[in-house]
């Protein structure tokens, strides 16, 4: 993979990780349409820039992440990620199987898309408008709506946005805490990805794994420049989502999905 197939990849990854359209199914289209092998090193490259995209939340909303008088913020983060933590460890092999088939990801893509065209019909009343208002009870289910993510082309931002509007929360509520939720999974996801799936069974000398993966200069350079990347994008993404999800809400997320999938659809079915 040279530097420029990773720019584009992670480009895709900070636009679309807090979007409701799904990075891990966008950033494998996109390897698979640039004719990248699915090297040791792709894969954790895939994985490593979400700390890219994390970075930019923490960033982003840094006065609440770094509010130590409001330790409830932490409790309600904390318990809301259990569910993705238990469920991703037993269903881990069985998430894997489908990575790679890109038929039933842009499947998936279209269904979701159907979702999301009526998702705004379905909570017009919210009495939420502030993550002070969420009770840890409604953070938890929060967290059970989001591991319906883990089917890969499902999207864990539409997933826990949705789950956030069952619970009476705001689109904007909704869509913060989708976003102060994505830290500790994707956080959890990455180290568990990185150290424990890619050098830990690799190898069991993880820091041998991490010289083998990294084994020349150019991958390094592409790792820190990949992050850079996804941070930026990702910042500027998470800033115009809201105003877009307020302003249009779900619908059209909702036909993008469906015009991708379907196109993905036909591209992998008859042409690949």
């Amino acid at each position: 993979m040279d530097l420029i197939k990773a720019i584009i990849i992670a480009i895709i990854e900070g636009l679309t990780e807090y979007l409701p359209i799904s990075s891990t199914a966008h950033m494998g289209f996109a390897a698979s349409l640039m004719g990248l092998e699915e090297t040791e090193f792709l894969k954790m490259f895939q994985v490593s820039i979400q700390f890219g995209a994390i970075l930019s939340v923490v960033v982003a909303y840094w006065k609440k992440f770094f509010d130590f008088s409001n330790l409830q913020f932490y409790y309600k983060l904390a318990f809301a990620v259990i569910p993705a933590l238990v469920l991703g460890f037993f269903l881990d092999d069985a998430i894997e199987s489908v990575l790679g088939n890109q038929i039933a990801i842009s499947a998936v893509l279209v269904l979701g898309g159907v979702v999301l065209l009526f998702a705004d019909n379905w909570f017009k009343k919210p009495i939420i408008h502030d993550e002070k208002e969420i009770t840890i009870k409604k953070a938890v289910t929060i967290g059970f709506w989001q591991c319906l993510a883990m089917m890969p082309g499902t999207s864990r931002s539409a997933a826990s946005i949705i789950g956030g509007m069952s619970q009476g929360l705001s689109r904007k509520a909704a869509a913060e805490f989708s976003f102060f939720l994505a830290v500790p999974t994707m956080l959890a996801v990455t180290v568990y990805s990185v150290f424990v799936k890619t050098w830990g069974k690799e190898t069991p000398n993880p820091m041998k794994g991490y010289e083998m993966i990294l084994e020349s200069q150019d991958h390094i350079l592409i790792f820190i420049i990949g992050n850079i990347v996804a941070f930026v994008v990702a910042w500027i993404a998470i800033k115009s989502f809201i105003a877009l999800l307020n302003k249009y809400g779900f619908r059209p997320w909702g036909w993008y999905r469906i015009f991708v999938g379907i196109a993905l659809l036909v591209y992998f079915y008859w042409f690949k």
